[in-house]
């Protein structure tokens, strides 16, 4: 059994936190939440592996768009989504690689993009070499004369 993928998810509403929370872990994912962008900062830290990140716009003290440039600075590789209840639109030069607003999208359409997003992550899958040492040649055919 292979591990579970790890979602840092940000947000300082705990409705929508636990929400989220609960629709990730039912779909198999570890989920990791936190309240506010600086503790998501130390959660990620000291995480050890987080394979994707989602962060809610705004919220007090960091915003989800500086927390992701903070954490892009630290991985570069990590897939961030960026979601807002309250912005439809955002435009401002965020590192994150999705922004989707909040309620206008159907639930799955956010595990689609995570999904894909992992998979981008990981790389092709690699293909484990021929196993030459097994493989028997074919016989010589015999052609018919006629």
């Amino acid at each position: 059994m292979r591990p579970k993928k790890v979602i840092l998810c940000v947000d300082d509403n705990e409705q929508s936190l636990s929400i989220r929370k609960f629709m990730l872990e039912t779909r198999g994912y570890r989920v990791l939440t936190a309240g506010s962008g600086r503790e998501a900062l130390e959660m990620f830290q000291q995480a050890g592996t987080v394979d994707l990140v989602i962060a809610d716009l705004l919220m007090p003290e960091m915003d989800g768009a500086e927390l992701i440039r903070v954490l892009k600075d630290l991985a570069p590789e990590i897939p961030m989504i960026l979601i807002s209840g309250k912005v439809k639109m955002y435009e401002k030069g965020t590192r994150a690689d999705v922004f989707l607003p909040k309620g206008t999208y159907p639930a799955m359409e956010l595990l689609e993009k995570i999904r894909i997003m992992l998979i981008k992550k990981r790389g092709p899958r690699k293909m484990s070499p021929p196993d030459f040492a097994s493989a028997r040649p074919e016989p010589p055919r015999q052609v018919a004369a006629s």
